[in-house]
């Protein structure tokens, strides 16, 4: 078809697209109009001739101006391409994109805080392989006589199974403005969407969160708490990309999945008033933005967003909360952040490198992970690892492993100091206790004639604390831990400690009820990489 066919002009200057596909670049569309103009008299649906006013003017191959009254509309730039056409003297403007990468990608654009609709150009449009060129089409960014957001653009290009990549355009020029999106198999990311659709059980704690990875007892700090259940880091990777994928329906802070980047920029703030919300959008004179943390939601000191229109705050502007309408005031200067693509980091497969700021529950870490604080602190987790008892019968099976020592267990692992009465909360003893211990669990302290359980929600130093259970004991009475202590709930069961060295374990499984077994006994080893045992279960019937 010839543009002739495509396109027509009105006789009060609308040009406008009558064809069924076909795609022009913004010079041949000039030099059309200009062949028009010189025709005696006009014909057909293109109105123009000689005595009508010049339509259109070239100041390069890629810039061309309409001069009123002729016009375009969205539909026609859908057509057209490979430059900037200019109009209504300069109050509409649409520039020229280029994307640079690998043919058949999926791309879509970011503009004034929203993903542009439609995304006609999709997969690829006006392609041009041989260049490297997957996209050309063009973009509205001046409407009204009013700049769109700057003319600030910001490409992503985000498929389930690839990697992800973003590109920022900080103000289109007139001609073509260049895209580099690209993407290449994610092998990390290979999970049927599906099945990934599925894993709701890896839940995010959002806004400031204070965590202890490295284990050193003192919290660092995040504007996220994700926790993975029992799946595979790997598998918290795949959903984090799953939730921010092309398409999403998910929600992250209050900001659509598809569009959600993570933290653009940390400010510096003071002069509060009101209480803001943990999560909330945010606006000054100058932009706006998405607030994904405060480090106090009444007298903060430093907040993070990610910005969605305009530019970051700067010094003595006044913030506005956008649903609690609390206010503070930037004290200094706004610190840009690096962004990852996908958001949640980079996964080995096995490991995560988290994004800067983005925080998981330090029981779901292992000591290959590496975390990035709100400091942009790299932060290293200890090794945690995991004791299973394996071939167990849920509901019948008593589980106990224990301190081991020469085939036995070792009862005198640690001693009590001072006395206690029944029913203490707190249960001192008089070493440290080691470090390998797991956050909560059990213990067994002796009571004068057998080894109480009892249960303890934290410890630090010598003491156990939250304790339930404890019965009255005397200095030096022996306490050990019990790492598994409990009525089997499933074919297995476990516990997840801090690895500093081996640690003999001893290990008992019996069952007297419906199915009863002889005693099990074994010994095992916690080690670098975890251990296990499998109960062998000789019949006692």
């Amino acid at each position: 078809m010839a543009i002739a066919d495509d396109i027509s002009v009105a006789a009060n200057g609308d040009i406008r697209y009558t064809g069924s596909g076909a795609n022009y670049t913004v010079i041949e569309f000039h030099r059309w109009l200009q062949d028009l103009a010189d025709d005696a008299s006009s014909s057909g649906d293109d109105l123009i001739d000689i005595t009508k006013d010049t339509p259109s003017d070239r100041s390069t191959d890629n810039i061309i101006t309409l001069f009123a009254p002729y016009n375009i509309d969205d539909t026609l730039v859908q057509h057209l391409y490979d430059g900037s056409i200019i109009q209504a003297g300069g109050d509409t403007i649409y520039d020229g994109i280029v994307n640079f990468g690998v043919q058949g990608i999926h791309i879509e654009i970011m503009q004034n805080g929203a993903l542009i609709t439609p995304n006609f150009w999709t997969t690829g449009l006006n392609a041009d392989a041989s260049a490297g060129i997957s996209h050309r089409f063009m973009v509205k960014v001046r409407s009204g006589g009013v700049d769109i957001d700057g003319r600030r653009l910001v490409g992503l290009a985000r498929e389930i199974g690839y990697t992800y990549s973003e590109f920022t355009i900080n103000g289109t020029a007139r001609g073509n403005n260049v895209l580099a999106l690209t993407h290449a198999t994610d092998l990390n990311n290979q999970t049927a969407p599906a099945t990934i659709d599925g894993w709701t059980d890896i839940t995010n704690t959002e806004g400031y969160q204070g965590m202890d990875v490295t284990g050193d007892g003192s919290d660092e700090y995040y504007y996220s708490r994700w926790t993975k259940a029992a799946r595979s880091i790997n598998d918290l990777y795949e959903r984090l990309k799953y939730i921010t994928r092309r398409g999403s329906a998910e929600t992250l802070y209050g900001l659509p999945g598809g569009i959600f980047r993570g933290i653009t920029h940390e400010i510096p703030v003071d002069t509060p008033n009101g209480t803001f919300g943990v999560v909330e959008p945010v606006s000054w004179p100058t932009g706006t933005g998405q607030m994904l943390a405060i480090n106090s939601t009444t007298a903060p000191t430093k907040l993070w967003i990610q910005i969605l229109t305009g530019v970051a705050p700067t010094d003595g502007q006044t913030i506005t909360g956008g649903t609690s309408a609390a206010t503070c005031a930037v004290n200094g200067s706004a610190v840009s952040r690096p962004l990852s693509t996908p958001f949640v980091g980079a996964s080995t497969g096995s490991a995560i490198i988290g994004s800067y700021g983005l925080g998981i529950a330090p029981g779901d870490l292992s000591a290959s992970d590496k975390l990035f604080d709100l400091d942009n602190a790299q932060q290293t987790p200890p090794n945690n690892v995991q004791f299973i008892v394996m071939g167990l019968v849920a509901g019948e099976d008593r589980v106990l492993v224990a301190p081991e020592n020469a085939g036995s267990i070792q009862a005198d692992q640690l001693s009590i100091s001072g006395s206690h009465s029944g029913g203490a909360t707190t249960i001192t003893v008089q070493e440290v206790i080691p470090s390998d211990t797991p956050s909560s669990g059990t213990v067994r302290v002796w009571d004068g004639d057998s080894y109480a359980r009892v249960t303890y929600t934290g410890w630090s130093g010598s003491q156990f604390t939250g304790c339930t259970g404890a019965p009255a004991c005397g200095d030096g009475d022996n306490i050990f831990i019990s790492y598994i202590d409990e009525i089997a709930s499933g074919t297995s069961a476990s516990f997840t400690s801090v690895y500093s060295a081996d640690r003999s374990l001893f290990i008992r499984v019996r069952d007297g009820g419906a199915t009863p077994i002889k005693t099990f006994e074994t010994t095992g080893v916690l080690g670098a990489s975890g251990g296990s045992a499998t109960t062998i279960r000789t019949s006692d019937a």
